[in-house]
């Protein structure tokens, strides 16, 4: 039998953890031609969801835990889970329900048609603000914009990935990972999967503006040098505008245009321009020394507290 690998990261899920692995199990078990095991990854929660997860593990062996000793984010979450499935494919999805269960058949039905990532495409999001709407819509746009390369746009972690892609994605040693990303960089064959994606079923969203920010800038830098490119530029364009300043001022002088104190205008324009852009490269620049930096003292992306139900 054919083994499917669920990854389901959880961090203060407590209000939708049983729900959602009973929702899982029930699908899981109608596929009875498949073997299966749930790998559930508590990323540091400081609500029950660790009890509630515990229980789930004594009931059922196929369930496997790993906790944190922290939060460490969704990515390293997921990362666990991929590091530590034996299946012959890994299904990621989130707690929350908004990724249907029901429709884990489909995608499995289209990974045996030889599809190596099937990626969930979202068609309609229900119950998210216009506002969210709004920066998913533009993180794609300005993702795929700079990268080099083509990301999906709409979509998100919830996919199925075939065995030999997991090991391609579990060599690469590299932290801050961007797996949507990766999962594209790497190639193989991949399909798309149009789907409505719900309301989450109980609970508040993990993904406030500050981790959304940090997700975006982890893509952005983990697959793109433009933003480096972009420095140059503004370079080159702050020259071209010191020497109209420069013009403007000699001009200004020779015919008596200008009203104000001499020197005024060029000054404070050539002051406040270059400060920006020379405050906008560095800070471009910091980011991906930062990255450099934190491969450099080579810590591991998590570290597991407890392990449940592992031999």
């Amino acid at each position: 039998m054919k083994k499917i690998s669920i990854i389901i990261p959880m961090y203060n899920e407590e209000e939708v953890a049983k729900t959602s692995y009973l929702r899982i199990k029930k699908v899981m078990e109608a596929l009875n031609q498949y073997d299966y095991e749930m790998l559930l990854i508590d990323d540091g929660s400081s609500d029950h969801t660790m009890d509630l997860l515990t229980q789930i593990a004594k009931e059922n062996p196929k369930v496997k835990v790993l906790s944190f000793a922290r939060n460490f984010g969704h990515q390293s979450a997921v990362t666990a889970g991929i590091q530590y499935a034996t299946g012959d494919a890994v299904i990621i999805i989130d707690a929350d329900l908004q990724d249907p269960p029901e429709l884990l058949p489909e995608m499995i039905a289209l990974w045996e048609q030889g599809n190596e990532v099937i990626y969930g495409q979202r068609k309609a999001r229900k119950g998210e603000s216009a506002f969210k709407l709004l920066t998913a819509k533009m993180f794609y746009r300005t993702l795929n914009a700079l990268s080099d390369v083509e990301i999906p746009k709409d979509t998100g972690d919830f996919r199925l990935v075939d065995r030999k892609v997991i090991d391609v994605v579990n060599a690469m040693p590299e932290h801050n990972k961007f797996l949507r990303g990766l999962f594209s960089w790497v190639g193989f064959r991949q399909k798309a999967y149009l789907y409505e994606r719900q309301e989450r079923y109980a609970g508040k969203t993990k993904y406030p503006f500050k981790k959304m920010w940090k997700l975006a800038s982890d893509g952005i830098i983990s697959f793109s040098t433009k933003p480096l490119k972009i420095v140059g530029g503004l370079g080159i364009l702050t020259i071209i505008l010191s020497i109209g300043i420069l013009v403007y001022s000699l001009i200004s002088y020779l015919f008596n245009l200008n009203q104000l104190t001499p020197g005024w205008t060029s000054i404070m324009v050539a002051i406040t321009l270059f400060s920006g852009v020379q405050l906008l490269s560095i800070w471009i620049i910091s980011e991906y020394i930062a990255r450099i930096y934190d491969e450099t003292r080579n810590r591991p992306e998590y570290i597991i507290a407890k392990k449940i139900n592992f031999e």
